[in-house]
């Protein structure tokens, strides 16, 4: 780590240099004493080449541990394009039919993006997924006259501009472990509590309350014997299966109905007057509507791409900075997916994909394998349409999100924080994060860590003037102003007039 930083940014790390290529240097799983030894020693062989062909085999190999975050990565995208979709159509009075066709169109681009830069040409880039802290945002911006093409664009142009200035890995090279740390526990905690919540409320909506008891109990003990076991990546995949079989033998309603089908792949159907999104293409005004919402979008970024990279650099082993996920290339597949699809019609607003490097992580796997399987993926569920019922049937997708997103977050946030002089910063971004959000949390507890005024004060002495207050009290400005206009101040009214 740099003087004075936080964490480094793989892509500044040019200590190991690559002796040999990864296909001499492959060896056999039967040559090594345990499974984890030799996935370790594939992380810590693997070369990734930025903007060149990286290929299967070549440059990396299938392990059937892909499969994991695979499925949890598909599971979660399905879900969470299907909220934004369902937003929207509640926002616009779009019905049903255009959710699920939308859903299917967005599997399919994402799909083709997942290919072309995590599997292909940037490897460490981790897969464009969906923004989720966006999702209470949308109803502000229809009401406000905003567009979802314009806002989409400007979510991607916004996303460039930082990737290219570099100004993603700079925020998180400025963010300490105690930062970090307690972003991960709130966010962990945070997502947890809510996705057993609402699997109480489809449980009480069923009349069968028990279940939910019974899937969340059952849940607990399968992880821990996991854990025991040191077989925690099989969590999401065992998981799914246990709480979806128990639930429907306990009497649970289930049927599949979402029958298979490809998607309208023509953008002037989807921005037509009378087709699709039934809005035509936006004019000047919309984005101007739209423009501080795609400021904050993009301000939100930083932290749940560093919270991403923090819990794959706690998981792997040492020596494998060279495949560990780049914040800024990360940023550029986001920014290029986002505005290609919104050009198409999609209603997907990306960010790092949360639901597939985290299990990633768990497996210890590097990104691009798993990045295939998971486009193939979604192409099948997009497809079959089956598979999409099975996703968002709750007793499966509430505990996936659990055992396979947010208990490892929790987990990470608390080795991060064992030591005295991060517990300070990490207090203080849960406080901050639970007044307003966690965006709004992290930028102001990192401009008072790096203050000195908590956490650690030699770490704050080291930083330079810019690192230590300007450019944190920039991002805690431009942040909480951004949000004051829009209204996300709790107590506080929205400076721009929707009326």
């Amino acid at each position: 780590m740099g003087s004075g930083s936080g964490f480094t940014n793989p892509s500044l790390n040019h200590q190991q240099p690559s002796t040999s290529d990864y296909a001499e240097q492959h060896k056999p799983s039967s040559e090594f004493s345990s499974r984890d030894e030799y996935l370790e020693h594939e992380l810590q062989i693997m070369s990734p080449k930025r903007w060149r062909p990286n290929l299967p085999f070549r440059d990396y190999r299938f392990e059937w541990e892909d499969t994991i975050p695979a499925l949890a990565g598909t599971i979660g995208k399905v879900v969470m394009v299907g909220a934004i979709a369902a937003t929207f159509a509640g926002q616009l009075g779009l019905g049903d039919a255009f959710i699920l066709e939308n859903v299917r169109y967005e599997l399919v681009i994402v799909a083709f993006f997942i290919l072309l830069f995590s599997g292909f040409l940037l490897p460490t880039a981790n897969l464009a997924g969906t923004h989720g802290p966006l999702i209470p945002l949308i109803p502000i911006v229809v009401a406000a006259g905003g567009h979802p093409m314009a806002f989409g664009l400007l979510i991607g142009i916004f996303g460039m501009l930082l990737a290219i200035s570099k100004g993603g890995s700079l925020l998180a090279n400025l963010t300490s472990k105690g930062v970090c740390g307690g972003l991960l526990l709130y966010l962990g905690f945070i997502g947890t509590t809510s996705q057993v919540k609402k699997l109480f409320a489809w449980a009480q909506g069923i009349d069968m309350a028990h279940i939910a008891f019974v899937v969340i109990l059952s849940t607990i003990v399968l992880y821990a014997l996991l854990e025991h076991w040191k077989k925690r990546w099989l969590a999401v995949p065992l998981s799914c299966l246990l709480g979806g079989g128990l639930a429907f033998l306990l009497g649970a309603p289930f049927e599949f109905h979402t029958s298979p089908g490809l998607p309208n792949m023509n953008p002037a159907y989807w921005w037509g007057e009378n087709t699709g999104w039934m809005l035509g293409l936006p004019g000047i005004e919309q984005f101007i509507v739209v423009l501080p919402f795609a400021v904050l979008a993009v301000a939100m970024w930083s932290p749940d791409f560093l919270g991403h990279q923090v819990f794959q650099k706690i998981s792997y082993p040492a020596k494998t900075e060279k495949v560990q996920m780049n914040i800024d290339d990360t940023m550029v597949s986001a920014a290029t997916r986002q505005v290609a699809g919104s050009l198409m019609g999609g209603a997907n607003f990306t960010s790092s994909w949360g639901t597939y490097i985290v299990p990633a992580a768990i497996a210890k796997r590097p990104i691009p394998a798993g990045a295939i399987l998971t486009a193939l993926f979604c192409v099948a569920a997009g497809l079959l349409g089956y598979p999409m019922d099975l996703a968002i049937w709750e007793p499966v997708l509430c505990v996936a999100l659990i055992v396979g997103v947010f208990v490892p977050l929790l987990e990470a946030g608390m080795e991060m924080t064992r030591e005295g002089k991060t517990t300070q910063s990490a207090a203080i971004v849960v406080f901050a994060s639970s007044l307003v959000n966690p965006a709004f949390g992290w930028s102001l507890t990192m401009l008072l860590d790096n203050l000195g005024l908590i956490g650690c004060k030699e770490r704050s002495a080291e930083l330079s003037k810019m690192n230590r207050w300007i450019i944190p009290g920039i991002m805690f400005v431009v942040l909480t102003g951004v949000m004051a206009l829009v209204g996300l101040l709790p107590g506080i009214p929205a400076i721009l007039n929707h009326g």
